[in-house]
């Protein structure tokens, strides 16, 4: 990862959870061309642990937008950890987030600008927002939010 985006990220103060290991047979990163895949990404705290919970019954909107929010720290983690580190992002692309919630929950897409509006205030308006979709879901481990991303690299 490009020092540049590592000095902003520490300059807002953000710090960074422990980059999760994969939790089945897959990559935690892609790079293909100029593009990198991030695989799904949980809500992983400081100490490791998890944010979990059903939104719409233990958690609230808040705490899933919260909990959102904390799956974007994740997902940066796994970037600066797995990414080569000449690696430059331009912007992002596509985000698919997903919500644990019960069939009665109806805000996803609030619950995700959790995860989006960190990603703007990391990479700015023009690159930090792409297309996005927000659906709610049952979730592995009764984590919170899972959230996948597509970004578009530099040379």
């Amino acid at each position: 990862m490009s020092e540049q985006l590592k000095n902003r990220i520490e300059a807002m103060g953000l710090v960074l959870p422990p980059a999760p290991k994969p939790a089945g047979v897959y990559k935690p990163i892609l790079i293909i061309d100029n593009q990198l895949y991030v695989s799904g990404q949980g809500p992983v705290l400081n100490d490791g642990g998890l944010i979990q919970g059903k939104v719409g019954s233990v958690l609230n909107k808040e705490e899933a937008k919260h909990a959102a929010r904390q799956v974007g720290l994740t997902m940066l983690s796994s970037i600066v950890t797995h990414a080569p580190p000449n690696l430059k992002i331009k912007r992002v692309i596509k985000v698919l987030g997903m919500v644990n919630a019960t069939p009665e929950f109806g805000d996803h897409p609030y619950v995700i600008n959790g995860f989006s509006e960190l990603m703007e205030a990391v990479f700015g308006t023009e690159n930090g927002i792409g297309v996005r979709s927000a659906v709610g879901m049952s979730l592995p481990q009764n984590i919170a939010v899972e959230i996948e991303a597509l970004f578009l690299l530099t040379s």
